[in-house]
């Protein structure tokens, strides 16, 4: 309890911070505004992330054991490529177009959790459209960037070793996941972060909320990657390309000649001892 209470504290202080950095532009009663605030944050709950899939145990019992065993090194590795392939374009083709995150309940990128406290007191002082703008850009620059990845996923899908294809076919429903994130999140970090400034820079919010961020981040208020809007956005979209991905592959897990790959089938079905 004593935690949630600190947070949710902090989550008050940051927001009242922000507020008040952007308030001199604008004539409205601070004061009032901070009070509503306060009994605002009261009720909140505190800011989520998004969350991977818990994992799921596969291929624990000795009937998929021994049909696992039973795959030669080129089956395993081949039927683990073309699955991830299909994740890969699945989730690139579902994320990266108009309105794959703008658009979409779940994959959505919310606000930073300190401007979310904020919005309907930024509304209340005639700002709305200024979170609206940001709202909208911040997704539509994952839009954009989503694209950019499918290259360099496919890339590590060609290159993954015999080892590697085993390990995620017997590593449970985030192996594949965390395979990715391995070999790709930090150039694709860089690749996104150019096309993300882009959008944002047109959005006058986001610069004050750099501006902000980066002094209430040296007290704790905010967490060091919400402490920027662009490195903000950029995690979150990858975040939710490769649960779009590990998504894809526990589909395929589950229901893998549903896939109408007779190697798929094979290679995913032996893990269910068929």
């Amino acid at each position: 309890m004593l935690p949630m209470l600190i947070r949710r504290s902090r989550q008050a202080v940051a927001a009242g911070m922000l507020l008040a950095s952007i308030a001199p532009a604008y004539a409205f009663n601070l004061g009032d505004l901070q009070n509503q605030l306060g009994g605002v944050l009261q009720q909140a709950s505190p800011g989520t992330s998004q969350q991977a899939a818990p994992s799921n145990s596969v291929g624990g019992a000795s009937g998929s054991t021994a049909a696992v065993a039973a795959l030669s090194s080129g089956e395993v590795g081949q039927g683990l490529k073309a699955a991830l392939s299909r994740g890969v374009d699945t989730a690139v083709s579902t994320l990266g177009r108009a309105n794959g995150f703008y658009g979409s309940p779940k994959w959505r990128i919310p606000l930073p959790p300190a401007l979310q406290k904020t919005t309907s007191l930024m509304r209340m002082a005639g700002m709305g459209s200024q979170a609206d703008a940001l709202d909208l850009a911040i997704n539509r620059a994952a839009e954009a960037a989503v694209p950019q990845a499918k290259d360099m996923l496919v890339n590590a899908v060609k290159t993954m070793s015999i080892a590697d294809a085993k390990g995620i076919l017997t590593g449970g429903n985030e192996a594949a996941t965390a395979y990715f994130r391995r070999k790709t999140e930090a150039p694709l970090t860089q690749k996104f972060l150019p096309i993300v400034r882009q959008a944002t820079a047109q959005v006058g919010l986001a610069q004050t909320y750099d501006q902000y961020a980066g002094k209430a981040a040296q007290f704790g208020l905010v967490s060091a990657d919400e402490a920027n809007i662009n490195t903000y956005v950029t995690q979150q979209a990858l975040d939710r390309l490769y649960q779009a991905i590990g998504e894809e592959e526990q589909a395929i897990r589950t229901d893998p000649v549903g896939t109408g790959s007779a190697l798929i089938g094979k290679v995913f079905g032996a893990l269910k001892g068929g």
